[in-house]
């Protein structure tokens, strides 16, 4: 970050950037709290870096794969009562954008002191996002920087077409990828004690086969 600063700290026109900036931030402010007051609950909205991205309808399989992922995950935490776990709609206010990830969980440390009537809530502890060809782009750029940089400790993202699921792990800052399978089980760093088999996550008879086991 330094690096990035230290030409303009320098340069003599830094008062006229100085200006752009608090310029930019003003119009800005005004821009996300229309967005706030223009939000519906049947819209699927995001605010980032200043706009205001309406997401169109999912196509069945984005649908079937956050559906699958969800339930398997709502069922465990049923289970162990380890926080909450939010889809779609949970909008999340971090610095200056707003998110609404296809799945995401707060550890209880969080959860126990959200509201019924709550609306905004902070960086989660993990998030998945499927992918698609509207999304990708975000999920790997913005998305990916900003939920690093507000301590998200791990990422999914999941490609529905491919059937391949990517963990991101938190470490220094930085996301750094762990693993990334077609086959086999994925086991979260931060839900305690989470893990799924990756066609659980794409197969519907497979899902319901493995929640049986953890449902015993």
């Amino acid at each position: 970050m330094e690096e990035i600063l230290q030409p303009i700290l320098q340069s003599p026109k830094l008062y006229d950037y100085l200006k752009i900036l608090q310029k930019t931030v003003e119009t800005e402010h005004q821009k996300r709290k229309r967005f706030y007051q223009e939000i519906t609950p049947s819209m699927k909205a995001e605010f980032i870096n200043g706009e205001i991205i309406i997401h169109s309808p999912v196509i069945k399989k984005h649908n079937v794969v956050t559906k699958l992922v969800l339930r398997f995950l709502d069922v465990y935490n049923d289970i162990k009562q380890l926080g909450f776990v939010g889809v779609e709609k949970i909008l999340i206010q971090l610095t200056r954008n707003d998110y609404e990830p296809d799945i995401c969980f707060f550890k209880n440390n969080k959860a126990n002191k959200f509201s019924d009537d709550q609306m905004f809530f902070p960086a989660p502890d993990f998030i998945v996002e499927i992918l698609s060809k509207s999304t990708e782009k975000r999920d790997r750029g913005i998305k990916f920087k900003d939920y690093a940089l507000h301590n998200v400790g791990e990422y999914w993202l999941i490609d529905p077409k491919k059937q391949v699921v990517e963990q991101y792990i938190l470490f220094d800052n930085k996301y750094e990828l762990i693993k990334k399978t077609d086959y086999g089980t994925i086991k979260s760093v931060e839900i305690n004690g989470f893990e799924i088999p990756v066609k659980a996550i794409f197969d519907e008879q497979e899902n319901l086969k493995a929640l049986f086991e953890i449902s015993k």
